[in-house]
């Protein structure tokens, strides 16, 4: 039996399908509009608000087009009464920028969600393409 838990993690799930075709409608509709929301996006800084995290978001969903079905491979999640949270993998290939070639990506990504009014929303997306190891001069900036 499917909880209200899994059913938002398989719209988020749909809904970043439809990012990877240029399509952001789907996933905003899931993202809370608290003035406490944020995105991390492996393309640029954290950004906190929801005028900041449409305008990033915006920004990097305009340089993908027709990408595949993106694969989830769950490393943990949490589900609590008003808060869940998922740490995931996601594969997936598109077409980047003017490119006709698909390109592989892979994301390690922590999601939160929160129960707002009823409604689980996305509260918190944090993306980065770290899926294999890395030696410790990595992190020197």
């Amino acid at each position: 039996m499917s909880t209200p838990v899994d059913l938002i993690v398989e719209r988020y799930h749909h809904a970043l399908d439809a990012v990877v075709t240029g399509d952001s409608a789907p996933m905003k509709e899931l993202i809370s509009k608290r003035d406490d929301v944020t995105l991390a996006n492996p393309l640029g800084p954290p950004v906190r608000g929801w005028n900041g995290v449409e305008r990033t978001m915006d920004h990097a969903i305009s340089h993908f087009h027709e990408g595949e079905p993106t694969r989830f491979e769950r490393i943990s999640e949490f589900i609590g009464t008003e808060l869940a949270y998922i740490v995931e993998l996601e594969r997936t290939r598109v077409k980047i920028g003017g490119s006709d070639e698909l390109s592989p990506i892979a994301l390690r990504v922590t999601t939160i969600f929160l129960l707002e009014d009823g409604d689980w929303k996305v509260l918190h997306r944090h993306a980065d393409p770290i899926t294999t190891p890395r030696s410790i001069d990595s992190i020197i900036q």
